[in-house]
């Protein structure tokens, strides 16, 4: 597995990381946790050290069985979490306050919480789940992931960007207290590359690319007669003509890699890593071959440089959210 330094750090994390929202069992419907342990446990014997869950995923359940898989092991991962928005908001909303948001006593009631579900003393590096840039300047904030810091219950701070609002979060980047973004970043969603991925190589903070598989769309599964579970997010985001589009588009890209990737999934993954400012991609993972597969495409390395500008052009600033 490639390791890559954490931010500034020489704590090392895997190039693929392992995400944790699916398991939650929350807006994703049909995960067993009996599957979800053991896939956790297979992904740390095969060397994967970065797992990235929230709070807010399943209310506190990703966390336990993330923590809990750890302990089982027998060794020691890095873990990502997330504070979510006291108003629960996703994005926040430009009239929200940082008062209202993330007021001081709630993020550290929040570290606390997780730190419980964890079953740890410290947790790797915790994320503010929503943000707005209008916050940056305020000190309340900065003052409290700073004492947090010093307290040694968390090591590192970072922003989960809003869903498609990769710029939203650089001002607060300024201030040298953000290690780590997480955004939206795969070969439909590429305007990270415009602002965000430039700032972080700039200023050595690491890139963390989540929905690599932009929830399924470069799967290559995806088609008008797809069905989702009832209360299954997707269910919404693949919503109206969205499915057609989606395969239309997918077959395409599909037919673009074949000389490069055996499979859609692979290409995908493979963009990702082709830019070396990427720390990791962290693919929902919710069933064994999964994993197994995205640790094989993860290994082929990067795609060609000519693969990579072909597939810019296959850019598509959606918003399905």
């Amino acid at each position: 597995m490639i390791l890559k330094n954490f931010n500034k750090s020489d704590v090392k994390v895997t190039q693929l990381g392992f995400g944790a929202w699916g398991i939650g069992k929350s807006e994703w419907i049909g995960a067993d946790d009996k599957e979800s342990k053991k896939i956790l446990r297979k992904a740390i014997e095969e060397g994967i050290n970065f797992f990235d869950t929230a709070l807010a995923y399943g209310e506190g359940h990703s966390e336990q069985l993330v923590g809990e898989a750890e302990k089982e092991s027998g060794k020691q991962v890095f873990i990502a979490s997330k504070i979510p928005s006291k108003k629960r908001e996703w994005p926040a909303d430009d009239n929200s306050t940082l008062e209202e948001s993330f007021p001081d006593d709630y993020i550290i009631s929040s570290v606390e919480k997780s730190l419980r579900n964890l079953k740890r003393d410290y947790i790797d590096l915790m994320q503010f789940h929503v943000w707005n840039d209008k916050w940056a300047e305020q000190d309340e904030w900065k003052n409290t992931i700073e004492k947090l810091r010093d307290e040694g219950k968390v090591k590192f701070w970072g922003i989960s960007v809003n869903d498609h609002q990769p710029e939203n979060g650089i001002e607060a980047g300024k201030s040298g207290l953000i290690d780590s973004y997480q955004v939206i970043f795969n070969i439909f969603e590429q305007k990270p590359l415009e602002k965000l991925y430039p700032f972080c190589c700039e200023n050595n903070i690491s890139f963390i690319a989540r929905v690599p598989f932009d929830e399924g769309a470069l799967t290559g599964n995806i088609n008008p007669d797809t069905s989702f579970p009832d209360g299954d997010f997707r269910n919404y985001y693949f919503g109206g003509e969205r499915k057609k589009e989606v395969q239309q588009r997918a077959a395409k890209i599909k037919h673009e890699v074949q000389h490069e990737a055996e499979t859609l999934p692979e290409a995908a993954l493979r963009f990702i890593i082709s830019f070396e400012g990427v720390t990791t991609v962290i693919p929902g993972m919710r069933k064994e071959k999964h994993l197994i597969t995205n640790i094989a495409s993860v290994l082929k390395g990067p795609l060609s440089a000519e693969m990579i500008e072909k597939l810019k052009l296959h850019r598509w600033d959606k918003y399905f959210y």
